[in-house]
C-alpha cells in the first residue's frame, strides 16, 4: 500500500509531534515553517512574530505533567521550567528523532487549496506549488491577538499580551500607570512582573468574569500531581467535588479586592498563580471589574469609578485564524471549530487538524496522543466513523467537555486529557483499527483503493 504524501504546516509542538509519529509509521511527509527554527510558541523571540513568550516566562503546567510519554523531560529541570528550557526539550526532542530533515524552514504556506476529488495544493511564499495527498493543519492558535471591543478610544499607549516581552519591550512600563485588561494566566503574570516597587508602576488589573486563584504548589508539591480527573466518573460529579478547592487552598478572591466570580470553579478557566494574591494582599496590584468605555486616557469602569491610565496592557486571548484557506472553505467564528476528536472535519477526509484544543492540565502529552491518532489513520490502520456518526459524537463530546463552560471565544475548544487520552487509547483507537480491517483505510492519494 502507497501511503499519502503529507503536508504538515508549522513546527512548533504539534508540528513535531505530528512529525515524529508520522516517521514512526513510514508515513512521508514535508513539513513547511515559516521561522528559521522549530518551537513556535516557546521560540522566544521567534522571527515569524508566532511567540506569545515574555522574558520572565514559566510554563504553569509542572514538567512531569508536560513530559511526551516516549520522550521524558530532563529531571535537572526545575517543577516549572522557563520558556528557554522548554525551547531546549523541544530541540531535544527534534534532534533524537531526526525531524529536522523534514522540516523547510523559511517556507510560509501563503494558500492551502483543496484540488477537485482530493489531495492538496501548497502555495508558498517563494511563489512554489507543491501537491499533497493529506495536509495536517498544526499552526497553533496563541499567534492571532484578539482585542476587546469597548466603547469610545484609548489615546495612551497600548499593546496585547502577545508582543509583551518585558518592563522596556516594547514599551517603557516605568513609572507609569498600568491598566491590564484579563484575568489569565498572562494577565497574572505581567501585572505581577509591573508591579514590582522597584518599577514605580500603579498597576490595576480589570476582570470581565474575575477568577479563581490556584496556587502552583500544594503541600511543597506541584498541585497538578495531587489531582487528576479520572475516565470513570461522571466530569459533573468531580467538578462538583472541587468546587471548593481554590476557596481551601487559596481564599475567595473577594478577600484580594476581586469581584465575585460569575461561575463556579472549573466553570472558566482558572488562573494558576502563586503571586498574584500576595501582589493584591500587598497593595501592589488592585482589581477592577469590566471596562465600559474608553475616554481618551481615563477608562471607566462597570462599577461606575474611573481612573486615567498611561498604558494598557490588552490580555484578552486569542484568535484561531488559518490565513492560508479561503475564508469560504473554512475558518473558525467565535473560535468555533467543530472536529471530530479535535482532529477530523467530517467530509474532508484528507484534511486533520492537531494542536487546535485548550487541553486540562497539560498540553504535550494531549498533542502527543493526537499525533498518535494522526499517524495511525494517515498509515491506514485506523478508520473514523461514518459522517453521521462523527457529527453526532462531536455534539456528545461538546456537551461533555464545554457545556458547563461559560460561552466565551476562549472556552470553545476546551477538553479534559485525562478522560480524552483514555477515550483515544482504550476506545477510539481499537475501534478504528476494527473498521479499517472490515472496511479498508480511508482512500488517501496513492494510497491504494
Amino acid at each position: 500500500m502507497t501511503l499519502p504524501r503529507t503536508c504538515v504546516i508549522g513546527a512548533g509542538l504539534s508540528g513535531l509531534c505530528a512529525g515524529k509519529m508520522l516517521t514512526d509509521y513510514g508515513v512521508p511527509y514535508e513539513c513547511f515553517e515559516s521561522s528559521d527554527r522549530i518551537g513556535g510558541n516557546w521560540a522566544f523571540g521567534n522571527p515569524n512574530g508566532h511567540s506569545s513568550a515574555y522574558r520572565s516566562l514559566h510554563i504553569d503546567t509542572s514538567k512531569h505533567r508536560l513530559s511526551f510519554k516516549d520522550f521524558p523531560m530532563p529531571e535537572h529541570f526545575p517543577d516549572f521550567p522557563h520558556h528557554s528550557e522548554i525551547k531546549e526539550y523541544l530541540e531535544r526532542y527534534a534532534a533524537a528523532f531526526g525531524l529536522h530533515d523534514n522540516i523547510r524552514f523559511r517556507t510560509t504556506v501563503e494558500h492551502a487549496r483543496r484540488r477537485p476529488g482530493g489531495g492538496w495544493e501548497i502555495r508558498t511564499g517563494h511563489g512554489e506549488r507543491h501537491t499533497f495527498d493529506a495536509l495536517v493543519v498544526a499552526n497553533g492558535h496563541h499567534w492571532d491577538p484578539r482585542y476587546p471591543d469597548f466603547p469610545g478610544e484609548f489615546t495612551g499607549e497600548s499593546i496585547h499580551s502577545h508582543h509583551y516581552v518585558d518592563p522596556g519591550d516594547p514599551l517603557d512600563l516605568h513609572g507609569k500607570r498600568i491598566l491590564v485588561v484579563g484575568m489569565g494566566n498572562s494577565a497574572a503574570d505581567i501585572a505581577v512582573e509591573l508591579s514590582q516597587r522597584a518599577l514605580g508602576n500603579t498597576v490595576v488589573v480589570s476582570t470581565r468574569s474575575s477568577a479563581w486563584i490556584v496556587p502552583k504548589y500544594v503541600l511543597g508539591v506541584p498541585a497538578d500531581r495531587l489531582f487528576a480527573t479520572s475516565p470513570h466518573v461522571p466530569l459533573s460529579w468531580q467538578r462538583w467535588l472541587f468546587r471548593k478547592s481554590p476557596v481551601l487552598l487559596t481564599g475567595r478572591p473577594e478577600r484580594f479586592g476581586l469581584p465575585t466570580p460569575n461561575h463556579h470553579f472549573l466553570e472558566a478557566h482558572p488562573t494558576q498563580s502563586q503571586e498574584l494574591p500576595v501582589r493584591l494582599g500587598s497593595g501592589d496590584v488592585t482589581a477592577k471589574p469590566d471596562v465600559s468605555r474608553l475616554d481618551g486616557r481615563r477608562v471607566h469602569f462597570a462599577d461606575g469609578s474611573s481612573a486615567e491610565f498611561d498604558a494598557v496592557v490588552y490580555a484578552t486571548g486569542y484568535n484561531i485564524s488559518f490565513p492560508f484557506f479561503d475564508p469560504g472553505f473554512l475558518s473558525a467564528p467565535g473560535n468555533r471549530l467543530r472536529l471530530y476528536k479535535r482532529m477530523f472535519r467530517p467530509g474532508l477526509d484528507d484534511l486533520v487538524f492537531v494542536g487546535f484544543a485548550q487541553a486540562t492540565p497539560t498540553l504535550f502529552p494531549f498533542v502527543e496522543c493526537q499525533a498518535r491518532l494522526l499517524a495511525a489513520y494517515l498509515a491506514g490502520i485506523y478508520r473514523p466513523p461514518g459522517e453521521r456518526e462523527m457529527w453526532r459524537t462531536i455534539a456528545e463530546d461538546e456537551r461533555r467537555f464545554v457545556a458547563h463552560f461559560a460561552d466565551r471565544p476562549r472556552h470553545t475548544q476546551q477538553v479534559d486529557y485525562f478522560v480524552y487520552e483514555h477515550d483515544i487509547r482504550v476506545r477510539e483507537l481499537p475501534a478504528g483499527r476494527a473498521r479499517a480491517r472490515a472496511n479498508g483505510p480511508v482512500p488517501l492519494g496513492g494510497r491504494s483503493r
